[in-house]
């Protein structure tokens, strides 16, 4: 467990990728874990394949107010603008040079809040949106503190696309020092072993948050699975291979490919609606 402490260490609260290490050279970058397929040949092709996957499953279309939480280096905004066609485009994100980055890059064409995506009805009091997205992050607060916050800035019709981690049928069978281990693992992350839900319990939680038509996707084989492939092979250059950055995302593949041989934590894409 030396590697774990290693990464705690240095990185208690650092969510953000290096994506030139792992091959997007874009001033607005991808930064998740993608959804790898074995027809994917690059990060920002897997990156813009869960933004897809997640769109996909929502049904966006051009003429949806959107909202876009936790969107990182802005890669996911200008998808939804040149890809989708969005008109009303609004964004969240916590690290303020990425939102310089993005209003420099953007030039207006999306409203962008430096704030938690927690706090949704104070950052938009005014609006409501038909759908709120959230691509590779939501999983780093609790389920129902999430729920709320997104469920105030929804229409009364409005669509919610997210990715969260899952508990399996697997998990029950742990012993005490096991469930602590996986802990530990998961806290150098950033992520709470006991905000996590197996999917009964995910369904009851959008339940009683008032959402329907909820669908769980288990697709930790594409995004557990292939990001840490990528990653071992990415970073397989002894100059790439150097460096603070690149020491973070091996760990993340090395807790990715941990996550993926286990089967005690699955990565899910969750789509609902409100109503």
């Amino acid at each position: 467990m030396k590697w774990l402490q290693a990464f705690r260490k240095q990185f208690p609260h650092k969510y953000a990728i290096n994506a030139q290490l792992l091959g997007d050279d874009a001033e607005l970058a991808w930064s998740n874990l993608g959804f790898w397929q074995a027809d994917t040949r690059s990060y920002p092709q897997a990156c813009q394949a869960l933004a897809d996957h997640l769109a996909q499953a929502l049904k966006l279309a051009s003429h949806d107010q959107l909202l876009d939480i936790g969107c990182g280096q802005g890669a996911s905004l200008q998808h939804w603008l040149h890809h989708y066609q969005i008109q009303r485009l609004s964004a969240v994100e916590l690290q303020p040079a990425c939102i310089e980055k993005i209003q420099k890059n953007l030039n207006s064409k999306a409203d962008i809040r430096c704030a938690s995506f927690l706090n949704l009805n104070t950052v938009f009091p005014d609006l409501r949106f038909d759908v709120v997205l959230c691509i590779d992050a939501a999983y780093h607060s609790a389920l129902n503190s999430f729920l709320f916050s997104t469920s105030s800035v929804l229409n009364s019709t409005g669509r919610l696309g997210f990715h969260y981690l899952m508990l399996s049928d697997k998990y029950v069978n742990l012993n005490a020092l096991q469930r602590l281990k996986y802990q530990a693992l998961l806290k150098a992350a950033d992520v709470n072993l006991h905000d996590l839900m197996n999917k009964k319990e995910l369904q009851q939680a959008l339940e009683q948050a008032e959402f329907t038509n909820i669908q769980i996707e288990d697709i930790s084989e594409q995004v557990f699975a292939g990001f840490a492939h990528y990653a071992e092979t990415a970073l397989n250059t002894a100059e790439a291979s150097k460096g603070v950055d690149s020491f973070k995302i091996k760990m993340t593949a090395k807790l990715c490919r941990r996550l993926f041989d286990d089967g005690i934590v699955r990565y899910v894409q969750i789509t609902a609606q409100k109503g």
